[in-house]
C-alpha cells in the first residue's frame, strides 16, 4: 500500500511537470497501451507460450521435449521448469500422464518437485508470519515434507552435472529455516555446477534476508560478493539493486534515487546488461527494474531504451507489486520516461 501511494504521488508530480503523451502519438511511435501488455510473462517466449497452450490441452510432450534439449543451458532449463511447474501447480493431470508414459524421467521429476513447493507457498500465502494462520502453517509444512521427498527423487534422477534439483531446494531451506551451514553446503553444490546461475542467486538472496534466515550484513555480503566477482554478462550486479529495491525503495525519497551509491550500482548493472547474451531468460527482468530506477533517477533517455526492449510484457518487479494493475503501473512510468526524454517531440 505504501508503495502504491508513493507511485501515485510521483506520477502526479511528473504529469504536472510535462504534457502527458496521447494514446495516438504513443501508438504511432510503436508503444503499446495497457490493454495490450502481457501480464503473465516478463518477456516474449514463443516456445513457452506453445508449451503452456499444449498443457492446457493435456499434452505434456512439448514440455518434455523442451526440457530434453536444454542441454547444459541451466538458466534456460530453470526458466522452463518454473513455467511448467506453475502450470502443474494448477492442474497436474497431464503430469501424472507424463510420469506414467516415461517412468524415471528427470524432467517430470523436477517439475513435480517444484510444483509441490509452489503449492506449499500458495497454501501459506505471502503475509508476514504474524498474519498467517496456524492452519496455513500446518498445510504449508505438510506440503513441504512431501516436496522434500520429491526433491530427493529429482536429484537421484538428474544428470550429475545438473544444478536444477539443488537450486529447487533453496525455497525449502528458506521455508524450514535451514541452518547457515546447510545452506552453504547446498550453495557449494550449486556453484560447483553453475557458478553464475542468476535464478539460483536470486533465490539464495531471499534466504539471506533478515525476514527469513539471515541478516542485513549477510544479505549484503552475498549480493555484493556475487556482483564484484562475476564476469560481466551474468547479471550479478542486479543483486544489490534487487536488495536496495526490496528494502529501501518503499520509503526512499526521490533524492535517494539520485545518490552516488545507487547511481554507481545502476551504471554497473547497465554494463552487465549490455554484456549479457540476448537470450538470457532473466535479462528482461533486469531491464524492467532498471527502467523503473532510471525513470526515478530522471535518466529518461536511458530508461526509454530499457522500456523499448520489454514493452508488451510486464510480469516483472516492480510492476508485480501492483496486482491487477501491473500494466497500468508499467505504462505510467514508461510514459513519464518518454515525456522526460523528449522521444515524442516533432522530428524525434
Amino acid at each position: 500500500m505504501i508503495i502504491a501511494v508513493s507511485v501515485a504521488l510521483w506520477i502526479r508530480r511528473k504529469r504536472r511537470a510535462g504534457a502527458e503523451p496521447s494514446a495516438a502519438r504513443l501508438a504511432a511511435a510503436g508503444w503499446l497501451p495497457p490493454e495490450r501488455q502481457n501480464t503473465a510473462r516478463a518477456f516474449a517466449d514463443p516456445e513457452a507460450d506453445a508449451i503452456e497452450a499444449a498443457l492446457v490441452r493435456g499434452d505434456w510432450e512439448p514440455a518434455a521435449r523442451a526440457l530434453d534439449v536444454t542441454g547444459h543451458d541451466w538458466e534456460r532449463r530453470s526458466a522452463l521448469v518454473g513455467i511448467i511447474a506453475h502450470a502443474a501447480a494448477q492442474d497436474d493431470a497431464w503430469l501424472r500422464d507424463w510420469e506414467t508414459a516415461r517412468p524415471g524421467d528427470p524432467g517430470a521429476a523436477i517439475v513435480k518437485a517444484e510444483a509441490r513447493i509452489i503449492v506449499a507457498w500458495e497454501v501459506r500465502g505471502t503475509a508476514w508470519a504474524k498474519d498467517t494462520t496456524a492452519e496455513q502453517f500446518m498445510g504449508f509444512h505438510r506440503v513441504l515434507e512431501e516436496a522434500r521427498d520429491d526433491l530427493d527423487r529429482a536429484l537421484a534422477l538428474a544428470a550429475p552435472e545438473d544444478p536444477t534439483p539443488y537450486i529447487a531446494r533453496i525455497p525449502l531451506y528458506k521455508a524450514t529455516g535451514a541452518s547457515h551451514d546447510m545452506m552453504r553446503e547446498l550453495w557449494a553444490e550449486i556453484t560447483s555446477r553453475a557458478p553464475y546461475h542468476f535464478d539460483a542467486h536470486l533465490s539464495a538472496l531471499s534466504y539471506w534476508y533478515p525476514r527469513w534466515c539471515g541478516s542485513e550484513e549477510l544479505v549484503g555480503e552475498f549480493a555484493w560478493g556475487a556482483a564484484r566477482t562475476a564476469p560481466p554478462g551474468n547479471l550479478m550486479t542486479m543483486l544489490p539493486l534487487q536488495h536496495w529495491h526490496d528494502h529501501l525503495d518503499a520509503d526512499a525519497p526521490d533524492v535517494a534515487f539520485r545518490s552516488v551509491h545507487l547511481t554507481a550500482m545502476v551504471d554497473a548493472a547497465l554494463m552487465d546488461v549490455a554484456a549479457c547474451r540476448p537470450d538470457h531468460p532473466r535479462l528482461p527482468a533486469a531491464r524492467h527494474l532498471l527502467a523503473y530506477i532510471l525513470t526515478k533517477q530522471e535518466r529518461y533517455a536511458e530508461a526509454v531504451e530499457q522500456f523499448r526492449r520489454v514493452d508488451g510484457h510486464v510480469a516483472a518487479v516492480p510492476w508485480t507489486y501492483y496486482p491487477t494493475k501491473e500494466a497500468v503501473a508499467f505504462c505510467l512510468y514508461r510514459d513519464a520516461a518518454i515525456v522526460g526524454s523528449g522521444a515524442l517531440r516533432k522530428g524525434r
